[in-house]
């Protein structure tokens, strides 16, 4: 795995165990010689993500849309920076250059990706890996929702597993990459 796509939100949440874990999945990312793909914000998990690979010496690069970059405070200190046009550019350019996925508590926009990565995996469009990164239970009820459409009869099981789940950051690192689960230091 060379390259992890992060989802997360510009934003903070209302409690300091999402930033802590941002920054903690940058750090174990770096440390694994594993390099970033995320929405090149500078605020929110976002910033707390890059900043933390990046401290470490760790490959970040951003996807930011021109119309976001001053909206979301676009990074200016990654390895690498791509300003495209659309929202729809961006995805696509993230998924690209991206090996597996991580979607780490946000809002609606962190919502659509997971589900458009996932949507793409059901369709054949990609195989990588996708986790949720459900700190402090953020996505227990997305989980049993899931759950609940595959009891429906509206999602088959073998699309339900293509969403893993992990508690922490390193659980995370260490589903899509096994052999980089170990604590950061």
């Amino acid at each position: 795995m060379q390259r992890v796509c992060v989802y997360c939100g510009s934003s903070e949440g209302n409690e300091g165990i999402f930033r802590d874990a941002a920054a903690e999945l940058g750090e174990r990312l770096a440390a694994s010689g594993i390099g970033i793909v995320y929405g090149g914000a500078s605020i929110g998990l976002m910033g707390a993500l890059a900043d933390a690979a990046l401290a470490r010496g760790g490959e970040v690069i951003g996807v930011i849309p021109e119309t976001l970059m001053h909206a979301e405070v676009g990074h200016l200190g990654l390895s690498e920076r791509h300003v495209v046009t659309s929202m729809h550019e961006r995805k696509a350019l993230m998924a690209s250059l991206a090996d597996g996925f991580i979607a780490m508590p946000g809002g609606l926009g962190t919502l659509e990706e997971l589900f458009e990565m996932l949507t793409w995996g059901q369709l054949g469009f990609h195989d990588k890996p996708i986790v949720a990164l459900n700190t402090a239970g953020y996505y227990d009820s997305l989980l049993d929702f899931l759950d609940q459409a595959v009891g429906s009869g509206f999602v088959r099981p073998a699309y339900r597993a293509l969403l893993q789940a992990a508690d922490t950051p390193g659980a995370a690192v260490g589903l899509l990459h096994p052999d980089a689960a170990a604590p950061a230091s």
